[in-house]
């Protein structure tokens, strides 16, 4: 058994900074801890799979990272562990518990069947693991082994934990304050709505050159490298749902203007992290909504969100600045308004359905797009735009 903070002490010396998680009984004295402590960055997610796309923000901005999960919520970290960190080559480290351990402490019948495929499950997603290093002495050689596998493969490794393997450790965190109530703007409707590529060609004249730009994945991303291929843009892939939490983990940690272009059905399935943007208040951060009513990347099967007011619900959550739109004059004066003051800020654009002619895909690599993404926010920081903007 070890304390948390020899744990966090040897992490540091591996060069780890940054944490998510999503909590676990046996997780609680290292959240507890990371929590607890004042100089180290934790985000609480929403859910598993939220936690590993902030963290894969954090990376391209420059952190190493340490992704906290039950192993029952793998199953909601499967998807961008294989379609985000597997694609774009970003590693991190993953601490996963080993509830219903085969012959182990006895637990919840829910628990039986990942207790007993939890290192399959791990080797099946292709993520490499081991013990979690439970004395002081396994510390060294576990932390070496992990950052060796991680900067061979560019990939992701587990330690497995099990209960009683760090002390318990009393939550000494401040509990956190509500946000102050945020702006609402609702900007004249048209008969017309423009098209998603017309949205874009007026963010692409908007947007600072300054600005990191990520793009979720679908004919969004697809769209937008085929208006302006940049440095600076991001095209997801894959994850679904997690370019706003990609967004957030870059915006804890720069201080250059952040712009994420999702979508409808992407934000409805992680709508969590609006929760999650609101708590930890990014003020660099402009989540641009593109709403077409439609999963338009799959053939145009209709969403919920003609009935999801989506400036409510940012602003429900926290978010400083919310405003709707149907016109690109309204998409511009919102941009404008939300650009000028502190976020994080959403933009809720209803779009009309419907994408480009003859719609290419990105012909740069993921993994060469995540390389030079991340080096486009270490020349930002090197020209002095680089400090965490949290509020």
């Amino acid at each position: 058994m070890i304390d948390a903070s020899d744990f966090f002490a040897e992490a540091a010396r591996a060069g780890f900074d940054f944490y998510a998680g999503v909590p676990c009984s046996f997780l609680t004295p290292l959240i507890n801890g990371a929590l607890s402590s004042p100089g180290l960055a934790y985000v609480g997610a929403a859910s598993e799979g939220e936690a590993v796309a902030i963290a894969a923000g954090a990376w391209l901005a420059g952190r190493q990272t340490v992704v906290m999960c039950q192993n029952s919520g793998l199953g909601n970290a499967v998807n961008p562990l294989t379609s985000l960190n597997e694609p774009f080559r970003i590693p991190t480290l993953l601490i996963a518990t080993w509830r219903g351990e085969p012959g182990g402490v006895p637990d919840e019948p829910q628990h039986a069947l990942m207790g007993r495929i939890t290192q399959d499950l791990l080797s099946v997603v292709g993520v490499p693991h081991a013990p979690f290093p439970a004395s002081r002495d396994a510390l060294p050689p576990a932390f070496a082994r992990a950052t060796g596998t991680m900067q061979a493969t560019g990939l992701p490794f587990a330690f497995v934990m099990r209960k009683g393997d760090v002390a318990e450790q009393a939550l000494s965190a401040a509990e956190r304050p509500p946000a102050a109530p945020g702006r609402r703007a609702d900007f004249p409707a048209a008969a017309e709505r423009p098209t998603r590529a017309a949205a874009l060609e007026r963010f692409l004249r908007l947007v600072p050159a300054e600005g990191a730009v990520i793009a979720t994945t679908g004919k969004c991303g697809r769209e937008l490298f085929t208006l302006a291929d940049r440095p600076q843009h991001l095209y997801q892939v894959g994850s679904m749902g997690g370019a706003s939490g990609m967004a957030l983990g870059v915006a804890l940690n720069t201080a250059a203007p952040v712009f994420v272009l999702d979508g409808d059905g992407a934000a409805l399935m992680k709508l969590g992290t609006f929760a999650t943007i609101g708590a930890y208040a990014p003020r660099n951060l402009v989540h641009v909504l593109l709403d077409n009513g439609m999963h338009d990347s799959t053939g145009g099967q209709p969403t919920v969100s003609p009935g999801v007011d989506f400036a409510a619900v940012a602003l429900a959550c926290g978010y400083r600045y919310a405003a709707s739109c149907q016109t690109l004059d309204g998409f511009e004066a919102a941009f404008r308004d939300a650009a000028g003051r502190p976020g994080p800020a959403l933009i809720h654009a209803r779009i009309a359905p419907g994408s480009m002619a003859k719609l290419g895909r990105p012909t740069v690599g993921p993994a060469e797009v995540a390389q030079r993404f991340k080096a486009f926010l270490a020349g930002a920081a090197a020209a002095g735009r680089g400090e965490p903007a949290a509020a």
